[in-house]
């Protein structure tokens, strides 16, 4: 808004006050607008998780700072372009917190080390992994009746479709889809 426009709507305002109405607009411009962030944070993707039982976990935690320093010799000497910065024990195991996503090469030189450190509780120690999310999927505006065989939609359709489709190649399904009518008189469904 610019100064004739303000002294046009405030005859009587004095020139100063003039200044510091245009200051409060022009400032109340330039913030910008706060979004509330959606989404809870999950497990970075920057942690290894190595699953074993409370006991050889709480055994490797007694040692960590010589196992990081291990761990990354083993990795600086195979050129990889990732180090380990800490190790914490979790309730599924130990988490290796690193600089970068591990690679499954990193996988496997980082599963090698564990496993030889263990000795004696090797057998109670599975393979590394990289966390992972679950989400879920809702699909709306989809026929509830199937035309081309005059039956209600089910949820393996959705399966094979899923399945045939791209974009869904590295999404593993936990269960089974559920296939809900929008409303009982609609020919709709979620």
């Amino acid at each position: 808004m610019n100064t004739l426009k303000i002294k046009e709507m405030f005859p009587k305002l004095q020139n100063h006050k003039i200044d510091q109405v245009q200051k409060i607009i022009n400032s109340s411009k330039s913030k910008p607008k706060l979004y509330i962030n959606m989404t809870t944070k999950g497990p970075s993707h920057k942690q290894i998780i190595v699953p074993m039982n409370k006991e050889a976990a709480n055994m490797y935690i007694k040692d960590a700072s010589f196992h990081i320093s291990n761990i990354n010799c083993i990795l600086k000497s195979i050129k990889l372009n990732i180090l380990a910065d800490f190790i914490y024990v979790n309730d599924k195991g130990i988490i290796i917190s690193t600089n970068n996503v591990a690679s499954p090469s990193d996988l496997q030189e980082i599963k090698k080390y564990i496993k030889n450190s263990l000795l004696n509780n090797g057998d109670q120690f599975f393979s590394p992994q990289l966390s992972q999310s679950k989400s879920y999927l809702k699909i709306v505006e989809i026929p509830f009746l199937n035309e081309q065989l005059n039956t209600c939609i089910l949820p393996e359709d959705i399966e094979k479709i899923l399945k045939n489709n791209h974009i869904f190649n590295n999404i593993i399904l936990i269960s089974r889809p559920r296939v809900i009518k929008v409303s009982p008189k609609s020919d709709m469904a979620i």
